[in-house]
């Protein structure tokens, strides 16, 4: 009986133990589990790869539930239709949207102004600068009138956003219609951005428990203490794409391609160049087809092709090689509608494959237009001009060995056995062949 009881009493002092947990645990307050913000780094110009890699980091973001998406931004510009994309995605983006003009010496010019300003949260590194987003014409010389309907639609477009987003529209479309540029300081005094910090740690801390209000009106509390931080990398496509995006490296894989396709013409079943010409200027097509192009440079790069060829073929004493070659030029240089210097082609990079490429070409053709005209020599014809040695008097006619064949011939003067002669012609296989001694010898005195 007594050990009934102990048992009991056992019993009901561990029940008593596990509810004591149990109420101990209730009453403490539950620990919120770490913050993730989800970091993207663009540090490039604004063009189709970019937005892409935006677009991804913003799904990114959503399908792990962060707290935000911190876009770590200097860009020197870039494509207009690329911001408008860019724009449009971070205004919709289900997470709060942090961008970020760092490090020091950083800059958000011209595009990279619109996603400033676009931003849940805008900050700035001291140090950095923003602004100078005058659009940039893509389609060549307009008029006054289309100049100012675009520029006008540019700022109606940064209008649009930046008073949902409680900023200074005065100091910003100023930054559009006058290229106004302004230093961090001078941004977050107009209202244009909403802190600076001199560190990502720092902008964290500084925006944990701020309140924010979205796009749609709603409001947002950031919390942020101890975030972790996702970087979102870029893929093997757009590493791939962001380097074909660059004109000068287009440029060198259509023109290196396009000259490794003639080597395949030229010597057909070699293979490897043709297929690496072949891939090398898919490449380039690719590459260019991202950036903005003239069709004018278009046509210059047509004519030049067709001059450089004319000179090959017909010869022009290098004046169609020098206007092929000024076309070249022309044309490579004004190719890119660029809207900012950074993607235009370099100059020497166009004069350099413009002379190269017009001068291998000209040789090339030249070549090629050489050994096509002349005939190929077989047989009999192929005789002709070759010395010969007589394998037996020819009187007037006998037996000759010529580059190791035997043939039969005949000569208007006696030779002896063994006697060195030309070829000088031939009727069918019979060889006519003169005396080499004779030849050019002074007459008999």
């Amino acid at each position: 009986m007594a050990q009934q009881v102990s048992g009991l009493k056992f019993h009901g002092r561990i029940v008593w133990t596990v509810w004591a947990w149990l109420l101990l645990g209730l009453a403490l307050p539950v620990r919120a589990a770490q913050p993730l913000v989800v970091k993207l780094v663009l540090a490039d110009t604004i063009q189709p790869v970019s937005a892409g890699m935006l677009e991804r980091a913003i799904a990114q973001a959503h399908a792990k539930g962060a707290e935000a998406l911190l876009v770590e931004l200097d860009t020197p510009g870039g494509m207009l239709e690329s911001t408008r994309e860019m724009v449009g995605a971070i205004l919709s983006s289900p997470e709060p949207v942090i961008v970020y003009v760092a490090p020091a010496g950083a800059r958000a010019g011209s595009a990279g102004f619109f996603l400033l300003e676009a931003a849940d949260v805008a900050a700035m590194a001291p140090g950095t600068n923003a602004g100078a987003a005058h659009p940039v014409l893509e389609i060549g010389k307009l008029d006054d009138t289309m100049k100012q309907k675009i520029v006008n639609d540019t700022e109606a477009f940064l209008r649009s956003y930046v008073t949902r987003r409680n900023r200074n529209a005065e100091a910003a479309q100023a930054a559009v219609e006058a290229s106004h540029s302004y230093t961090a300081e001078e941004a977050l005094a107009q209202h244009l951005i909403d802190l600076t910090a001199t560190s990502e740690a720092q902008l964290l801390a500084t925006l944990d428990g701020r309140e924010i209000t979205r796009m749609d009106g709603s409001k947002q509390v950031l919390h942020l203490t101890d975030a972790r931080i996702e970087v979102v990398k870029p893929s093997v496509r757009e590493e791939l794409l962001s380097w074909l995006v660059n004109p000068n490296i287009a440029l060198l894989l259509l023109v290196v391609g396009g000259l490794l396709i003639y080597l395949e013409f030229n010597t057909p079943g070699t293979i490897v160049p043709g297929a690496l010409g072949t891939l090398m200027v898919m490449l380039g097509i690719f590459g260019l087809n991202l950036l903005p192009i003239r069709y004018t440079a278009v046509l210059l790069l047509v004519a030049a092709l067709v001059l450089l060829l004319l000179e090959a073929k017909f010869g022009g004493h290098g004046a169609l090689a020098i206007a092929g070659i000024m076309c070249l030029t022309f044309g490579t240089l004004t190719l890119v509608a660029a809207p900012i210097p950074e993607m235009a082609i370099n100059p020497w990079v166009a004069i350099g494959v413009s002379a190269g490429f017009g001068g291998i070409t000209v040789f090339l053709v030249r070549l090629a237009v050489r050994a096509r005209r002349m005939k190929a020599k077989m047989g009999a014809d192929a005789m002709v001009g070759k010395e010969a040695q007589a394998m037996e008097p020819l009187a007037p006619e006998g037996h000759v060995l010529v580059e190791g064949e035997i043939w039969k011939a005949s000569s208007n003067v006696p030779v002896p056995k063994d006697a060195r002669v030309r070829v000088v012609g031939h009727e069918q296989y019979l060889l006519r062949v003169e005396p080499i001694e004779q030849r050019g010898a002074p007459p008999a005195a």
